[in-house]
């Protein structure tokens, strides 16, 4: 029987892995700080509970970090990750019940995915939004496709609405930082962005931090805070785990006294769909970039980001190349969040 060093966050085993709203605040903690427990006590802190186990990577979109952190985190762990490539090497995919299939796809989920549970222990889905329709985006097709007819765990790489993954590795450096969590003042601010891009990491940072007790505030133009179903969301969330959050136009009063600075940009709400419309609307707002003249008015404020970045877009190189930036060991405990993760699903 596989002995581990460290104790895993037990009530997660066999689950899938679609948003930190999966887990409770108190899961939550457990998971970085076994994260963070992990990091701490080197490579072999888990020993290998994935020994003779795959993980399918499915990735309908470009990654970066996600890829290469998640095939070492299997790695690490003793397991074989199977990066796909749909429509590259794979088969293109149908995800849409009833459809008559003649168009591109070859294949449906509803074979794909029960295969691919027959070979491999758990598959991560990494799928962005057509960025078309809200309340369709909302319902994350693709990646609940594959929740609903998988046979193990499915875990987000980052879908429609969110990127949990990347929020594990957030909260985790925020908790590495400045310890305790709660009632630290975040702030995630709208950053200008010569495209449109998706709400999955903002709404993962914001769900996963006031999950954490934090007082988040969310500072964007008018167009871009985001709309009363989110924000009733976001305030239940909050007010369940003694944390607050206020929305704002006005950049002052979220970078004063701020702990984190985590800039993003994301589709505007009041134009979504409308990709035109909303590079029109933005163009009044190219100053919104995080300068070292902002993070002045912050309380020693971090600087924090997902990567990729414009650099002098959505934050100066004086920020992004200083101190205050933690851009790189976010991205590093991306591999130390999903060792963790990986470990409590599938030991």
């Amino acid at each position: 029987m596989e002995t581990f060093k460290l104790p895993l966050v037990s009530a997660l085993k066999g689950r899938h892995f679609l948003s930190t709203g999966d887990l409770s605040g108190s899961e939550l903690d457990a998971l970085l700080s076994l994260a963070l427990a992990g990091k701490k006590a080197g490579r072999q802190a888990f020993g290998s509970p994935l020994a003779g186990r795959g993980v399918g990577l499915v990735f309908f979109n470009p990654s970066l970090r996600t890829r290469t952190s998640m095939i070492m985190a299997t790695a690490q762990l003793g397991g074989q990750a199977v990066p796909l490539e749909i429509g590259a090497g794979t088969w293109n995919l149908e995800h849409q019940d009833g459809v008559t299939m003649d168009g591109t796809a070859t294949e449906h989920v509803r074979e794909a995915v029960p295969v691919l549970g027959r070979y491999v222990d758990a598959i991560g889905v990494r799928c962005f939004p057509a960025l078309k329709d809200l309340a369709f985006d909302r319902t994350d097709p693709v990646l609940n496709a594959f929740a609903r007819h998988s046979t193990v765990p499915v875990i987000n790489l980052e879908s429609s609405m969110h990127h949990p993954c990347q929020a594990l590795a957030d909260m985790m450096t925020i908790k590495e930082r400045l310890g305790d969590l709660k009632r630290r003042k975040v702030t995630l601010i709208w950053a200008n962005h010569p495209k449109v891009l998706p709400h999955a990491v903002p709404n993962s940072f914001a769900l996963a931090a006031l999950q954490s007790g934090v007082d988040l505030t969310i500072a964007a133009p008018p167009a871009y805070l985001p709309d009363d179903q989110s924000v009733a969301a976001l305030k239940q969330v909050a007010a369940v785990n003694g944390g607050q959050l206020q929305l704002t136009t006005e950049r002052q009063s979220a970078y004063e006294g701020a702990e984190v600075i985590y800039a993003k940009s994301w589709a505007s709400t009041r134009h979504y769909g409308q990709i035109e419309a909303d590079l029109d609307y933005r163009r009044a707002f190219v100053d919104w970039q995080v300068t070292a003249e902002w993070m002045l008015r912050t309380n020693n404020g971090m600087f924090m980001h997902c990567l990729p970045v414009r650099r002098n877009v959505v934050v100066a190189d004086a920020v992004l190349d200083s101190q205050m930036s933690v851009v790189i060991d976010q991205a590093e405990n991306r591999l130390h969040a999903q060792k963790a993760l990986l470990a409590s699903i599938l030991a």
